[in-house]
């Protein structure tokens, strides 16, 4: 099995950015732009990693501290493809080129992604890193940039891995292919970045305000954490059985403005918004508490 750590930089994001995949002083790659974000070069990493891997005849894991680049490469593509590469609100996919390209390569093949803490003494993190950076630097100076030797079979043997075969990243089904719903990584918890996870727990908190979702008892109860507890005006609290067996239609027009996002901790967000629905305006605020497999909503308030 090959594995190899890829990485990107952008020094003020947007800015000189770079690129770069690592498995060993023989094999690696990196590149950039003049122009470019972080997360650009996360993709590209990949990416060329992916292309120049493509005939090795070998498995191969990929090690990122970018949890938007698996995401997108491992679970979101499937959403955005069926929609026309569109995200979920209509909106259009950034970085459109760069991830379109990583579906080609990725279908009908078998890749490992790995979530690795960035900056923490990772070996080929932490050299897949100062590549990019120094790809980065490189560009911001116009001066030349380090390219690497690139992939050559038979360079250095593969690392021996005392695991099975490498399994297929499965497509998710149709609701779980979307940019709301975070893959976790193969173990512990892993709750997306800041921005990923505000993004997601407001789609979520949407749905839960549509028929589609309330009616579907399914969907319905897979987005309540089985310690929900809601408190309603007048002073009702409803626990996850009683919500679940009086989901009812919405009458009238739904409009969620958000006023806030608030990591409480690691796994935990709270999410303020003011609803208004036939003429009735509450503020709401809701506690989403990440499981390790996907946001749950735990806690909900309205007041009028």
């Amino acid at each position: 099995m090959i594995i190899a750590a890829a990485d990107g930089s952008s020094l003020s994001n947007p800015g000189p950015a770079g690129w770069a995949w690592f498995v060993d002083e023989d094999r690696w790659a990196a590149g950039g732009w003049a122009h470019g974000t972080n997360n650009m070069g996360e993709l590209m990493a990949v990416l060329d990693l992916l292309r120049q891997t493509r005939d090795c005849g070998e498995d191969l894991k990929v090690l990122c501290d970018s949890q938007y680049a698996i995401n997108c490469c491992t679970s979101w593509r499937f959403g955005w493809k069926r929609r026309g590469w569109r995200k979920a609100d209509g909106s259009p996919v950034l970085n459109i080129d760069l991830v379109k390209e990583l579906d080609k390569e990725l279908t009908g093949r078998a890749v490992e992604f790995e979530w690795v803490k960035g900056h923490a003494g990772h070996t080929l993190n932490e050299r897949a890193d100062d590549l990019a950076r120094a790809a980065a630097t490189a560009y911001q100076l116009g001066t030349p940039v380090a390219h690497g030797p690139g992939f050559v079979t038979g360079s250095a043997p593969a690392v021996s891995m005392p695991v099975g075969p490498t399994k297929r990243q499965p497509e998710p089904d149709l609701f779980s292919a979307d940019e709301s719903v975070v893959v976790p990584r193969p173990s512990g918890r892993w709750p997306a970045a800041e921005e990923d996870a505000e993004a997601a727990v407001v789609a979520l908190e949407r749905s839960l305000l549509t028929d589609e979702v309330l009616l579907d008892h399914d969907r319905f109860s897979a987005l309540l954490h089985p310690d929900y507890v809601a408190y309603e005006p007048g002073g009702s609290i409803r626990t996850r059985g009683s919500a679940l067996a009086r989901a009812v239609t919405l009458p009238g027009a739904v409009d969620l403005t958000v006023l806030g996002v608030d990591r409480l901790a690691a796994d935990v967000l709270l999410l303020r918004y003011r609803l208004r629905r036939g003429g009735e305006e509450t503020l709401c605020s809701s506690v989403w508490q990440y499981d390790g497999t996907s946001w749950r909503r735990r806690f909900h308030q309205r007041t009028v």
